[in-house]
Protein backbone atom coordinates (compact mmCIF):
# COMPACT_ATOMS: atom_id res chain seq x y z
CA UNK A 1 0.00 0.00 0.00
CA UNK A 2 1.55 3.42 -0.79
CA UNK A 3 0.58 6.97 0.21
CA UNK A 4 -0.53 9.38 -2.29
CA UNK A 5 0.58 12.82 -1.92
CA UNK A 6 -3.24 13.98 -1.57
CA UNK A 7 -3.04 11.46 1.82
CA UNK A 8 -0.24 13.09 2.99
CA UNK A 9 -1.06 16.75 2.37
CA UNK A 10 -4.07 15.41 4.77
CA UNK A 11 -1.88 14.34 7.41
CA UNK A 12 0.17 17.11 7.24
CA UNK A 13 -3.22 19.19 7.58
CA UNK A 14 -4.55 17.43 10.72
CA UNK A 15 -1.07 17.34 12.14
CA UNK A 16 -0.92 21.10 11.13
CA UNK A 17 2.48 21.06 9.85
CA UNK A 18 2.88 23.46 6.64
CA UNK A 19 5.08 21.49 4.03
CA UNK A 20 6.73 23.16 1.11
CA UNK A 21 6.58 21.37 -1.95
CA UNK A 22 10.07 19.87 -1.27
CA UNK A 23 9.10 18.63 1.50
CA UNK A 24 5.55 17.46 0.47
CA UNK A 25 7.63 14.91 -2.03
CA UNK A 26 10.11 13.82 -0.01
CA UNK A 27 7.84 13.09 2.75
CA UNK A 28 5.26 11.44 0.22
CA UNK A 29 8.06 9.00 -0.70
CA UNK A 30 9.52 8.22 3.00
CA UNK A 31 5.74 7.95 4.67
CA UNK A 32 5.14 5.46 1.90
CA UNK A 33 8.52 3.20 2.49
CA UNK A 34 7.25 3.06 6.52
CA UNK A 35 4.08 1.96 4.98
CA UNK A 36 5.55 -0.38 3.02
CA UNK A 37 8.01 -1.94 5.30
CA UNK A 38 4.65 -2.53 8.13
CA UNK A 39 2.87 -4.27 5.58
CA UNK A 40 5.46 -6.60 6.04
CA UNK A 41 4.41 -7.68 9.32
CA UNK A 42 1.47 -9.37 7.05
CA UNK A 43 3.32 -11.97 6.08
CA UNK A 44 4.46 -13.65 9.52
CA UNK A 45 2.63 -16.45 10.60
CA UNK A 46 1.08 -15.12 14.14
CA UNK A 47 -1.45 -18.51 14.40
CA UNK A 48 0.52 -20.18 17.66
CA UNK A 49 1.71 -16.66 19.14
CA UNK A 50 -0.50 -16.00 22.44
CA UNK A 51 -1.95 -12.48 22.32
CA UNK A 52 0.04 -10.04 24.93
CA UNK A 53 -0.30 -6.24 26.42
CA UNK A 54 3.37 -5.83 26.59
CA UNK A 55 6.42 -6.75 24.73
CA UNK A 56 7.92 -7.27 27.75
CA UNK A 57 6.92 -9.57 30.59
CA UNK A 58 5.51 -7.11 33.65
CA UNK A 59 5.19 -7.93 37.48
CA UNK A 60 3.63 -5.55 40.07
CA UNK A 61 6.56 -4.57 41.87
CA UNK A 62 4.60 -2.31 44.54
CA UNK A 63 5.06 -3.25 48.25
CA UNK A 64 1.33 -4.70 50.01
CA UNK A 65 -0.03 -2.20 51.53
CA UNK A 66 0.14 -2.47 55.73
CA UNK A 67 -1.77 -1.31 58.23
CA UNK A 68 0.55 1.14 60.31
CA UNK A 69 0.21 3.65 63.30
CA UNK A 70 -0.40 6.83 62.07
CA UNK A 71 2.12 10.09 62.91
CA UNK A 72 1.00 11.40 65.51
CA UNK A 73 -0.82 14.70 64.99
CA UNK A 74 1.92 17.09 67.48
CA UNK A 75 4.55 15.45 65.37
CA UNK A 76 3.03 15.99 61.96
CA UNK A 77 2.98 19.30 62.99
CA UNK A 78 5.84 20.22 64.61
CA UNK A 79 8.08 21.34 61.68
CA UNK A 80 5.58 22.89 60.16
CA UNK A 81 5.84 26.86 59.07
CA UNK A 82 1.97 27.99 59.63
CA UNK A 83 -0.15 26.10 61.64
CA UNK A 84 -3.12 25.94 64.58
CA UNK A 85 -3.91 22.94 66.84
CA UNK A 86 -5.22 20.81 64.16
CA UNK A 87 -4.00 21.88 60.49
CA UNK A 88 -1.29 23.07 58.58
CA UNK A 89 -2.01 26.80 56.68
CA UNK A 90 -0.95 26.80 53.69
CA UNK A 91 -1.88 29.83 50.75
CA UNK A 92 -5.23 29.58 49.26
CA UNK A 93 -4.29 28.50 45.41
CA UNK A 94 -7.90 28.93 44.07
CA UNK A 95 -7.96 32.61 44.83
CA UNK A 96 -9.66 34.78 47.58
Amino acid sequence: MSLSREDVEKVSLLSRLKLSEDELVVMTDQMSRIIDYIDLLSEVNTDDVEPMTHAVEQFNVFADDVVHQSLPRDEALANAPKRDDECFHVPAVLGD
